[in-house]
């Protein structure tokens, strides 16, 4: 009895050294980046978007003939509008409250209404950003060249909404379902993973976010000065750049806040223990 028990636990202990960490933990950790960086996409797509109708606004401009982009920018994408100003809601309420979720979860296996719901809003968003990026690809859509005017400082702290954005969309959203897939059940995050994800996002900012994304306020700009007519899209997009950049003083003035109490309550404990000290010399000289 004792030799079986023995062998039943060398059989996990070989289940949970060779094939959980070679091969399941890169997957996993590629799959949460990836998934992740939709959101940041999402925006790539919303200013691509923007941009596109902006120069069709031209009478000197045709629109390029794709079944997938004519669709896209027609319909004026409420879904994707609708998807992330959900998440970008959610992620300054977290900023302000700590809440992490919206979304109460109900014990047991069977019926778990976050997961599913993380399911169907994960993948609805997924497939109108794979197929909204395919499109402005074909049509040889870009945003480039109309963030020239914007100062530094309104990037940074753009770049740094979105990044608080991207985060709290991975934790309550994308998180869920890989964990909820890979391992059935909910699994702590790690500083390595957080690493590789601010890693992706840098590299996806520099390479294309810096010069495209800010055309979601320029072109809104643009079409004032110019006497055009602004839409119900361009108006959600420059609501979008404004709340994230929101999210980020959000995030900023919550850094400086705990910072300050951190000094403060450094100062508090030294002045307590020089005071303990102070007392001890005392009663020793007593």
């Amino acid at each position: 009895m004792v030799w079986k028990l023995w062998k039943k636990k060398a059989i996990l202990a070989k289940f949970e050294i060779i094939d959980y960490p070679i091969l399941v933990q890169p997957f996993y950790a590629i799959s949460i980046t990836l998934l992740s960086l939709l959101l940041p996409l999402s925006f790539l797509l919303l200013a691509r978007l923007s941009s596109a109708q902006y120069l069709l606004s031209l009478a000197s401009i045709s629109p390029p003939k794709t079944l997938i982009f004519s669709l896209f920018l027609n319909t004026n994408p409420n879904l994707i509008h609708a998807l992330v100003s959900m998440i970008s809601l959610a992620a300054l309420i977290h900023a302000l409250t700590g809440r992490i979720s919206l979304i109460t979860e109900l014990p047991g296996p069977i019926f778990r209404p976050r997961v599913h719901a993380a399911w169907i809003f994960l993948c609805t968003l997924q497939v109108c950003v794979g197929l909204g990026i395919e499109a402005t690809i074909k049509a040889g859509v870009d945003g480039a060249g109309f963030g020239d005017e914007r100062s530094m400082l309104s990037k940074l702290v753009f770049f740094l909404g979105l990044h608080e954005t991207m985060i709290h969309w991975s934790r309550t959203i994308v998180r869920p379902v890989v964990d909820d897939t890979i391992f059935g059940k909910a699994r702590q995050e790690r500083l390595p993973e957080r690493w590789a994800l601010a890693a992706c996002f840098g590299a996806l900012s520099w390479w294309r976010l810096r010069d495209e994304v800010e055309s979601l306020v320029v072109v809104v700009e643009v079409k004032r000065e110019m006497m055009i007519k602004v839409g119900l899209g361009d108006f959600l997009g420059l609501w979008l750049y404004y709340l994230t950049v929101a999210i980020g003083m959000a995030r900023i003035i919550k850094t400086i806040l705990w910072f300050g109490l951190t000094i403060f309550r450094k100062k508090v404990i030294d002045h307590q223990d020089s005071n303990i000290e102070f007392i001890r010399e005392d009663e020793d000289k007593v």
